[in-house]
């Protein structure tokens, strides 16, 4: 719990999950900000070439005034001439001058969009969802790794313990083989045959002392606590569980609570989702907009409003088939995310197949080792008196001590493979948090 602990703390992994998580929301809140208004400020300076002006021919208010007074008064050559001429001339009024600036308070606030805010939001909430997901899968895998170094190093102590024993009781027996040796009892070779074995032991001993702190050093990485002059001693034991679901209930369960098969189904849910948003793209979109001109130069109020307010229609028909291929990926995205479902779905059942028969060898291996030991601790005890009696052997003595210190490490190495594989085992089915308890409840340890 004290290891598990330190690296949800210390991990890097969790930490870029959290950060990933964080981002989730983030998008999540963008997607959501479209159901806002929008207020903003637009300034412009603009430089007309061309006088900025109202051009009105006259001969359209002269031609109804020359046909009026002929048909009162009949043609009059003088007052037509007047009118022709004042015909020809051009009415010209200035609007603005050549420069002009405006600075506009602006806002929006869409009413209708077709549903995109909608499946937007939708997209959103899913988002989030996945990023929880991986971050659950993320400390599911770091807790994997913590198991293994932390029972790496569990397992280098009691092969420690082992090897010291076996170099103790060779070392013994050495003594023993030169006193016999010095009575002339055994021979030069059998005192010699003893020794080398005894120094092959300390030889091995010293390896898994090395190994030993090699692994401590991992674990102390892995929990950063590599300055820390805090002793790593793991006090959890090596174990089998009690009452193992079947293989067909750890089925079920991945089946149900596997981070990346749900992954998946939830990766096709937002590209369902997609497919619907670009859909949206065929209906219009309605919102009120407003302005209020904060500042103008050159533009008179009675041309451009200071203030106007109202209501816009967009409406897209054809924009170059954009709309149909962001479809078609989004409905590709779908198939691909349920084929990845089904085919993790089957991937996942065989991986339980091969981690329960593994579960099962282990067992087998624990049992049968177990007798393994209680013959070698006898026969040992057996040929120590027997040599000391002159009755064995020095190469019988040494072959059943190493039989036994090969027998005590292959029971442990069957502890460690039936605890990582059921941490594994735990992980594919999104329940590693179940370890310790299996742990805990325990009644068959190393220690016992």
């Amino acid at each position: 719990e004290q290891s598990l602990e330190q690296m949800l703390i210390s991990s890097k992994s969790v930490e870029l999950s959290n950060k990933q998580l964080e981002w989730a929301n983030a998008e999540k809140g963008k997607l959501n900000s479209h159901w806002y208004p929008s207020i903003g400020v637009t300034g412009a300076y603009v430089h007309s070439i061309n006088d900025i002006e109202v051009r009105q021919p006259l001969d359209q208010y002269t031609d109804p005034a020359k046909a009026y007074i002929s048909s009162i008064i009949g043609d009059n050559p003088l007052i037509n001439g007047i009118l022709d001429q004042i015909g020809q001339m051009v009415l010209t009024v200035p609007l603005a001058p050549r420069n002009i600036a405006t600075i506009d308070a602006t806002a929006s606030w869409p009413l209708f969009t077709s549903g995109k805010r909608i499946i937007a939001s939708k997209i959103g909430n899913q988002l989030v969802d996945a990023s929880k997901i991986g971050r659950e899968q993320v400390i599911s895998a770091s807790q994997v790794k913590l198991i293994e170094c932390y029972y790496t190093v569990l397992l280098s102590k009691h092969i420690v313990e082992v090897r010291q024993k076996t170099e103790s009781a060779m070392a013994m027996h050495y003594s023993n083989a030169q006193k016999l040796e010095q009575n002339g009892l055994i021979t030069k070779a059998e005192r010699l045959y003893v020794e080398v074995n005894y120094k092959e032991a300390q030889r091995e001993l010293n390896s898994a002392r090395n190994n030993l702190t090699t692994v401590e050093s991992a674990l102390r990485t892995m929990l950063s606590m590599e300055d820390s002059d805090i002793s790593l001693t793991p006090t959890t034991p090596l174990f089998i569980a009690n009452n193992l679901p079947s293989k067909e209930s750890f089925k079920a369960s991945a089946a149900e609570q596997n981070y990346i098969i749900n992954e998946l189904k939830l990766k096709s849910e937002i590209a369902k989702n997609q497919e619907r948003l670009e859909a949206t793209d065929y209906g219009p979109s309605i919102g009120l907009f407003a302005k209020q001109t904060l500042y103008s130069y050159g533009v008179q109020s009675n041309l451009v409003p200071r203030t106007m307010f109202g209501a816009a229609m967009n409406w897209t028909l054809f924009n170059g088939l954009e709309r149909e291929k962001s479809i078609k990926q989004a409905r590709l995205s779908q198939q691909s995310a349920t084929l990845g479902a089904k085919k993790a779905q089957d991937d996942i059942n065989v991986a339980i197949d091969k981690l329960y028969g593994e579960l099962n060898n282990s067992l087998d291996d624990v049992s049968t080792l177990g007798t393994t030991i209680e013959l070698s601790e006898e026969l040992v005890r057996m040929r120590n008196k027997a040599f000391s009696e002159g009755m064995a052997t020095s190469t019988e003595v040494v072959d059943a001590q190493v039989m036994l210190c090969k027998s005590q490490i292959g029971r442990l190495a069957a502890y460690y493979k039936y605890d990582l594989t059921l941490a594994n085992l735990l992980s594919i089915c999104s329940m590693t948090d179940q370890f310790l308890e299996y742990c805990t409840n325990s009644q068959l340890t190393i220690d016992n």
